[in-house]
C-alpha cells in the first residue's frame, strides 16, 4: 500500500528496470492496448453499412499514415536527423510495390507477386535507398540536412516522371500492387471464415494488422540498445562517439529503418487508393508527415499514432463542421476549399504546438494522465 501511494504522487516513477524498459510499463497500459486492439477489430464489423464504409477507408488511411509517421519519428524524433525527404521514400515504396505486385501490360513493369513478397520487398528497396542517402547525414545536420533531404523530393519527382516503364509517366500513372495473398484478393468483396465482408472491411483489417505489428517492432526498437544509441546521437553526438557509439552505423541504421517504414506505408497506401501518379510525391507530402510528428509528439511512438490519426481524419471533420454551420456549406467552400482550410490548419497547429506544447498531443495526454493519477494531490 505504501508503494502504491508513493507511485500515485509520482506517476512517472518506475520501480524496476523491467518496468522502465518494457513495451508496456504496467498492467493498465497492457489492458488499454488490448482493449484498443479488440475495439478496432470489432469496429470493422460494426461499420458494415454502405454509408459507413467511408469511415473504414479513412481509418485505413490513418493506419497507413501511422506507419509512415513512425518511420519519420524514428529518424527525426529519436535519432535527431531532420528529414524533409520522407515523400521520396514513400514514393520509392509505392513504385517498388507496383513493380513487384502489379500486372504488366507490355509497357509497364509488373511481376504480379503476392503481398507477402511485395510489402516487405517495397520496404527493403526503400531501406536500401535510405542507406545510400545516409552518408550525407554523416557530414550534415540540422537545417543543412533538412535542405539536402528536400532536394531528394525534387530529384524523386524528376525520376518518377521520367521513368515511364516503372511509373507510367506524368499525367498517366499506373495501377498499384494488388492486395492478393495465395490467390485471395483483399481489395475485392469476399468471404472470411464464412463471414461475408466488403473490400473496405478487408483493407481495414489488413492495414490494422500491419500497423500493430510495425508499431510493436518500433516500440521494441526504441527501448533496445539501438534506440538508446539513437537518443545519444540526437542529444550529443560528439559525447556519444566518445562513449563508443558508432555514429556512422547508427545514422545509417536510422535512415534505413525510417525508409523501410515509409516504403511499406507507400506500398499499402496506393493499393488502397487504386492509382499511383508521379506528382503525388511532392514537398507537401513530406510536410504532411512532419505535421504528424510535430502535432502528435516527437520521440514518441504513441505520438506518431495520434498525429497520424489527427491528420488523416481532419478533412472529414472539417466537412462535418461545415455541414453543422448555420450557413450554406457551398457558400463557404466557394470562398475557401476544404484543402485550403486543411493546409491553413497544418501551419497554425505546427506553430502552436512548437511554441506551446513541443510534445504535441502526446504531451497533452501525459499532462491529463498525470493530473488524474495524482488527484487529489495534483498541485
Amino acid at each position: 500500500m505504501r508503494r502504491w501511494f508513493h507511485r500515485l504522487g509520482r506517476p512517472g516513477l518506475h520501480t524496476s528496470y523491467a518496468e522502465d524498459s518494457g513495451i508496456f510499463a504496467n498492467n493498465v497500459q497492457r489492458s488499454i492496448a488490448f482493449a484498443a486492439v479488440v475495439g478496432f477489430i470489432l469496429l470493422a464489423f460494426l461499420l458494415d453499412e454502405p454509408d459507413d464504409r467511408v469511415w473504414l477507408l479513412l481509418l485505413s488511411t490513418a493506419f497507413v499514415y501511422s506507419i509512415g509517421s513512425i518511420g519519420l519519428n524514428l529518424v527525426t524524433g529519436y535519432a535527431g536527423q531532420v528529414s524533409l525527404g520522407h515523400a521520396f521514400f514513400f514514393g520509392v515504396g509505392a513504385y517498388a510495390a507496383a513493380a513487384l505486385g502489379g500486372s504488366a501490360d507490355g509497357e509497364i513493369i509488373g511481376l504480379g507477386l503476392d503481398m507477402w513478397i511485395w510489402i516487405p520487398g517495397a520496404g527493403l528497396i526503400a531501406a536500401l535507398a535510405g542507406a545510400l542517402v545516409a552518408p550525407i547525414a554523416l557530414r550534415l545536420k540540422g537545417l543543412y540536412l533538412a535542405l539536402v533531404t528536400i532536394g531528394l523530393v525534387f530529384l524523386g519527382e524528376h525520376i518518377f516522371r521520367s521513368w515511364t516503364e516503372l511509373t507510367g509517366g506524368q499525367g498517366k500513372g499506373r495501377e498499384p500492387a494488388q492486395m492478393s495473398l495465395f490467390g485471395y484478393r483483399f481489395d475485392l468483396d469476399g468471404n472470411l471464415a464464412g463471414i461475408a465482408v466488403s473490400k473496405e472491411q478487408q483493407v481495414y483489417l489488413v492495414t490494422f494488422v500491419l500497423m500493430v505489428v510495425l508499431t510493436l517492432l518500433a516500440k521494441n526498437l526504441v527501448r533496445s540498445r539501438v534506440g538508446r544509441a539513437f537518443a545519444a546521437v540526437r542529444d550529443r553526438d560528439i559525447a556519444a562517439e566518445i562513449m563508443g557509439v558508432n555514429l556512422t552505423r547508427y545514422k545509417v541504421v536510422a535512415f534505413a529503418i525510417s525508409s523501410f517504414y515509409a516504403g511499406v506505408a507507400g506500398a499499402i497506401f496506393y493499393s488502397i487508393t487504386g492509382f499511383v501518379e508521379p506528382n503525388a510525391f511532392n514537398l507537401l507530402l513530406s510536410v504532411t508527415f512532419i505535421a504528424m510528428v510535430v502535432i502528435g509528439g516527437a520521440s514518441s511512438i504513441a505520438g506518431s499514432l495520434m498525429g497520424a490519426f489527427f491528420i488523416a481524419l481532419l478533412p472529414k471533420f472539417i466537412e462535418l463542421v461545415l455541414d453543422w454551420l448555420p450557413v450554406d456549406p457551398t457558400t463557404v467552400t466557394q470562398a475557401i476549399t476544404t484543402n485550403q482550410i486543411e493546409r491553413i490548419l497544418f501551419g497554425v497547429l505546427i506553430m502552436v504546438f512548437l511554441i506551446l506544447e513541443p510534445l504535441g498531443l502526446y504531451g497533452i495526454w501525459i499532462r491529463v494522465r498525470n493530473y488524474w493519477k495524482a488527484f487529489p494531490f495534483s498541485y
